[in-house]
């Protein structure tokens, strides 16, 4: 058969796609919500309007086709979903997904558009991916998200480009999310610290580190320890413990969030060559009450622009350069685990500072947070129900 890209999802054609894929894989489109989406009621303080565009299996990431505005989201158990928001319609993508080690935090994570995939077709995806028996590792692949005419989406060609080093028995602190520099001809990639403390601070590894490459997965050139072997000539910076949420700001200054111990969980401004600190440095303690050393302004580590604790247990993060919320162009969007909630950061760069602003109460955990085209704000719940959820501003309360 004859195969398109999914670039006209929103046309009448690719509602079919949608529907076909939906009935294939044995779902059903009654069950997402009907085009508008469900109500859903929030804190009458709230600033939002939500709305529910269904229920999905642990979604974990979300992301829009910059073409046809459909989304595409993981669920951690290893299956992804197509949600048209023009209609409510549900479908599948039912070949070409990485076989992945749900066990723990492991599974399916982000899923990224390629900067040019108006024409390449391109889709990035992170997993934890099973090393033998019993160990795992971080992940990332591409391929092209392709549909039949009258069937299924698929990955076509799915490759991975990139992996963890080195592999570990734990089930947990995996990073893997995914970001795109502004001017698309660089990959970042979080990478945990899997647990084992004693590595971070070695660079002969990608533990609790950003790194950045190319597109294809190689080492970009230019970075910190280029001349140093694999894998220590992909990394940006490091010294970080479990970074959940990856993006640019509207300045095209590079932001992670990550989990700390009990109590300091970190917003950091990355730079080229940082160290964080981790576990030499920490605002928080080990789970046991084991003391870790504060940051302080002499001890030679990067220091985060803000910290949490009680923590928030970030999900995901986004800076929000729409006009639906124009107040809060340029400011940080935090989608919270712990305290089910969005947490809103105005950053400043400069002296890498932040000021949380505001935060916005939610009935579930938020694991996932993007913006639509249009300037809504879409977040995933946490959890094996976890809602698609779109959010606009009340009228009296753009400002929050």
């Amino acid at each position: 058969m004859r195969k398109k890209f999914l670039t006209l999802a929103l046309s009448s054609a690719a509602l079919a796609l949608a529907s076909c894929a939906a009935d294939a894989s044995g779902e059903s489109t009654d069950v997402a919500a009907v085009a508008g989406g469900e109500a859903i009621e929030l804190d009458e303080t709230s600033p939002f309007v939500a709305h529910s565009y269904g229920s999905f299996d642990r979604p974990w990431a979300l992301d829009f086709d910059p073409v046809s505005g459909m989304i595409v989201l993981t669920e951690k158990s290893g299956t992804m979903k197509l949600v048209d928001p023009a209609s409510g319609r549900t479908g599948a993508i039912t070949g070409g997904i990485p076989a992945v080690r749900f066990e723990g935090q492991g599974g399916l994570g982000d899923v990224v558009f390629a900067p040019d995939f108006a024409q390449s077709g391109m889709i990035y995806l992170s997993w934890a991916k099973p090393d033998g028996e019993k160990m795992g590792r971080a992940a990332v692949g591409r391929g092209k998200l392709v549909c039949e005419d009258g069937g299924d989406c698929t990955i076509a060609d799915f490759a991975q480009i990139w992996q963890q080093e080195p592999a570990s028995p734990t089930g947990r602190h995996y990073g893997h999310r995914i970001a795109f520099s502004p001017d698309g001809q660089h990959l970042f990639i979080s990478s945990g610290d899997r647990g084992l403390h004693d590595k971070v601070q070695d660079r002969g590894n990608t533990l609790g580190s950003v790194v950045r490459l190319l597109p294809d997965g190689t080492p970009a050139p230019g970075n910190p320890f280029a001349d140093e072997p694999y894998p220590t000539n992909q990394i940006w910076s490091w010294g970080h413990r479990n970074p959940l949420g990856l993006a640019f700001n509207i300045d095209g200054e590079l932001w992670d969030v990550e989990h700390g111990p009990a109590g300091g969980d970190e917003l950091n401004l990355v730079k080229p060559g940082a160290n964080f600190g981790w576990v030499a440095r920490s605002n928080g303690n080990h789970y046991n009450g084991t003391d870790i050393p504060d940051h302080t302004a002499d001890d030679g580590f990067a220091k985060p622009a803000i910290f949490w604790d009680p923590v928030i247990a970030p999900g995901d993060m986004m800076f929000y350069s729409g006009e639906m919320f124009a107040d809060w162009r340029g400011q940080a969007l935090i989608a919270n685990l712990a305290m089910q909630s969005i947490s809103r950061i105005a950053v400043d760069a400069a002296s890498n500072s932040a000021t949380e602003e505001a935060r916005y109460e939610f009935p579930m955990r938020l694991r996932g947070i993007a913006q639509g085209p249009d300037g809504a704000i879409w977040v995933i719940e946490d959890g094996e129900d976890g809602r698609l959820l779109r959010l606009t501003p009340k009228a009296s309360a753009q400002g929050g």
